[in-house]
């Protein structure tokens, strides 16, 4: 059993307009919509889907977009940062472009080696498109607008803001095999050695900041990649032996779930590689069609009057 964490396997965070969300990351990141779902908890909101081709982990990041909501703030106790991986010499095409697009953005930096651009989705949440130090080669998906060159690859990293890094340092440690790789003042990067992209987490420490607040334009949590339900059991096992509470294994259709809550306050999930996203439509026809939980077949019709429309 190759009982390893792989990385992130996706990223879920809160949007408002569910037609803005699907317009930015379609058109101007040019991300696929890889399914068009709804939320299991709330289905007359969506749950949406965005990666590469085939929704590969490593690249899937999903939103439920609730119409009205009220605005997160970022603070400790939070993912406050997602990192998309980019190829070198492509930072000016996209600064272009969110010029374009009246997309927020910061001017070049860089951190570990690394530049990176700063950039505000519709909703504030935040993003770092970053050129890694090694090239990665994980193929993208391309638009007419967004080419092979420039495309996002998928995760580079994420960044957890906490008043106190230790407990949360454990967990990625003790519990998810990560190790401290660099530290640059109060921010310390963690690597996994089980995957080759899709393998960091900077962890900041803040100690005076207050707790951020989880709305939109937030993540709501953050997945870590295990390549089947037997890994997923192995897992459940050790965050128990940790003293911390950790869910039952959930179906969620495309892949099998657990969730717990690090010390440091953000949702943790593991999840699974397997079934994968063409288990209800072909490869071709991915993010088309709505596709709804066995549960919630039964209202399609009232559900598709209520689901705001992306046309």
């Amino acid at each position: 059993m190759d009982n390893q964490i792989r990385g992130i396997h996706h990223i879920t965070a809160i949007a408002g307009d569910a037609k803005k969300n699907y317009d930015f990351y379609t058109r101007v990141l040019g991300l696929r919509l890889v399914k068009k779902t709804v939320n299991f908890d709330d289905p007359e909101t969506y749950h949406f889907y965005y990666g590469d081709e085939v929704g590969t982990p490593g690249t899937i990041l999903t939103f439920f977009p609730w119409g009205g909501i009220s605005a997160g703030r970022r603070g400790t106790r939070q993912v406050t940062e997602i990192g998309y991986s980019v190829p070198a010499e492509s930072l000016d095409f996209w600064m272009k472009r969110f010029e374009a697009n009246n997309v927020t953005y910061n001017k070049v930096a860089e951190k570990f080696g690394e530049q990176y651009l700063t950039f505000l989705d519709p909703d504030g949440l935040k993003f770092e498109l970053t050129v890694p130090k090694n090239e990665d080669t994980r193929k993208p998906w391309t638009t007419s607008e967004v080419g092979e060159l420039v495309a996002t690859r998928g995760f580079h990293h994420i960044t957890i803001t906490t008043n106190k890094a230790e407990a949360t340092a454990r967990v990625l440690t003790d519990i998810l095999g990560y190790r401290l790789t660099e530290q640059h003042v109060n921010r310390f990067r963690f690597i996994t050695d089980h995957a080759a992209q899709a393998n960091l987490v900077d962890l900041v420490e803040a100690p005076g900041e207050s707790a951020g607040h989880v709305a939109g334009g937030s993540v709501h949590h953050v997945a870590f990649r295990v390549e089947n339900e037997e890994v997923l059991m192995y897992y459940r096992q050790k965050v128990l032996e940790a003293g911390l509470q950790i869910t039952e294994k959930i179906d969620r259709n495309y892949f099998y779930s657990l969730y717990f809550r690090e010390p440091g306050g953000v949702l943790f999930e593991i999840a699974t590689d397997n079934p994968g996203f063409a288990t209800d439509e072909t490869v071709e026809d991915l993010g088309k069609g709505l596709k709804l939980p066995p549960q919630y077949e039964a209202y399609r019709e009232q559900l598709e009057k209520v689901l705001p429309s992306l046309g």
